[in-house]
């Protein structure tokens, strides 16, 4: 029987965000119910000091270990989650402590992988980890980070993206999806995926996507909006032109336009076609639907139409996208 347990330091400090902390170990317990041995990984919360830390929920946290217990180990992966603090204007900004900074900057030196959770990458960029590398944050903090280290190629759209031994996550809740990633990566996507379906999750790639799907976006502050997604919604089936929006909200097509700039930063027709892709996405991904028939129930008009939007929203084409998504039953 295998015993071999890859070591997964994960950084505490006041202020950090609970999820971020707690969503990790959760996906690698979940293994090791999926497994049939030994193998899998040991987490260990790591502060400066065996003090409880109180996170951003105020939740306290008892540390494992101290920082300087874990560097005479082997770390297989460090986990560097992040912190935020928001204004008066509700905007929101990225904490980074420069005692935490030096403590990941001495851990990595002894890491076989370095990750970051959500705005822990601007902990990562400000050890110099970053430099040269493609990364992703939160997206209220990618402005920041490009900002503020500019040697970082800075992506706010992936969920999370792997440069070398170094990964990235965006979005707090995308913890799960990097750490199935990881998961992948260490004993195979299999694996990963039953752990995945526990999670009532889908296996996620580092590629083409969106931290975002058209439901999740911001809801419009105007009703007419509101009722124009709606009705787009309804009739997605069929052709909708800009006059047919138009006519439905009662004004003018050129008005209509500004309503979508303004309100979703958008074209309708734009905002047409990532409905249609990702109404596309969820019969890839549930159903046994020909290429055919999710054309003709997503209004593409045409297969060549799909794939074209696959291809330019996702990076990628509607099987390979159901071969790499769809999670079959047993």
């Amino acid at each position: 029987m295998s015993t071999v347990r890859r070591l997964v330091v994960i950084v505490l400090f006041e202020g950090v965000d609970l999820l971020d902390v707690t969503g990790p170990p959760e996906v690698f317990a979940l293994l090791q119910r999926e497994t049939d041995d030994a193998t899998g990984y040991e987490v260990v919360l790591a502060a400066e000091t065996l003090d409880p830390v109180t996170t951003s929920a105020g939740v306290r946290v008892l540390p494992d270990a101290t920082f300087d217990e874990v560097a005479a180990r082997a770390i297989d992966t460090l986990l560097v989650p992040g912190s935020v603090e928001v204004d008066a204007q509700r905007r929101v900004h990225a904490q980074v402590d420069p005692a935490v900074v030096g403590r990941v900057k001495e851990l990595a030196e002894r890491t076989r992988r370095v990750t970051s959770v959500c705005v822990g990458a601007h902990i990562l960029a400000a050890a110099g980890l970053l430099d040269g590398r493609r990364a992703t944050t939160h997206w209220s903090t990618a402005q920041q980070l490009a900002a503020e280290h500019p040697a970082v190629e800075v992506d706010a759209d992936p969920i999370f993206i792997r440069d070398g031994d170094v990964w990235t996550g965006a979005g707090i809740s995308s913890c799960l999806d990097l750490a199935l990633a990881l998961v992948a990566d260490d004993f195979g996507e299999t694996t990963a995926l039953r752990v995945a379906r526990q999670l009532v999750m889908y296996l996620k790639r580092p590629s083409g996507q969106s931290q975002f799907s058209v439901p999740l976006e911001p809801v419009s502050t105007t009703r007419r909006v509101e009722d124009l997604r709606h009705y787009i919604t309804r009739n997605i089936g069929r052709q909708l032109t800009l006059a047919d929006l138009a006519a439905s909200a009662h004004v003018s097509e050129r008005q209509l336009t500004r309503i979508f700039k303004a309100e979703l930063g958008t074209t309708p027709s734009a905002y047409i076609e990532s409905a249609r892709v990702e109404m596309a996405r969820n019969q890839l991904e549930s159903t046994d639907a020909t290429l055919e028939r999710i054309t003709t129930l997503c209004g593409f008009g045409t297969t060549d139409t799909l794939i074209r939007a696959f291809r330019r929203r996702l990076d990628t084409t509607p099987m390979e996208y159901r071969r790499r998504f769809r999670a079959t039953a047993g």
